[in-house]
């Protein structure tokens, strides 16, 4: 049966500002808040295009279903994220770890660098 249809969607807000006495990072698509540069944790990090980075918490991010990857640091439980705002994906989020060494990760969120812009106060 075909849906019925909807009606205009709301003007975008965004749901969160950072506070603009940080660094902080921000989507290269929209402009949307991130994550506070405090929040970083690692620049290390491979994303499946490229370098990314690990962020203690984000905002502004949607969260996909979790499922079982087999990633570079062996298998974990991860879950697509994406910009609340226009709808890119950005990464993914760690919700399982299932490697000892790796369980730092869990509840955490990478950040592939193509998808992020520094904003507010970088040199």
């Amino acid at each position: 049966a075909p849906s019925a249809p909807r009606g205009p969607l709301p003007p975008k807000t965004f749901q969160a500002y950072l506070d603009d006495c940080h660094r902080r990072y921000s989507c290269a698509h929209c402009r949307a808040h991130l994550a506070n540069h405090d929040d970083l944790i690692s620049k290390s990090f491979q994303g499946s295009q490229g370098r990314a980075y690990l962020f203690n918490s984000v905002v502004n991010v949607g969260c996909g279903p979790a499922e079982e990857r087999v990633l570079l640091t062996g298998l974990h439980a991860v879950a697509d994220i994406h910009c609340e705002n226009c709808k890119t994906t950005l990464g993914w989020k760690y919700e399982q770890a299932f490697e000892s060494s790796q369980k730092y990760k869990e509840g955490k969120y990478i950040i592939e660098l193509n998808h992020m812009i520094k904003d507010n106060g970088w040199d």
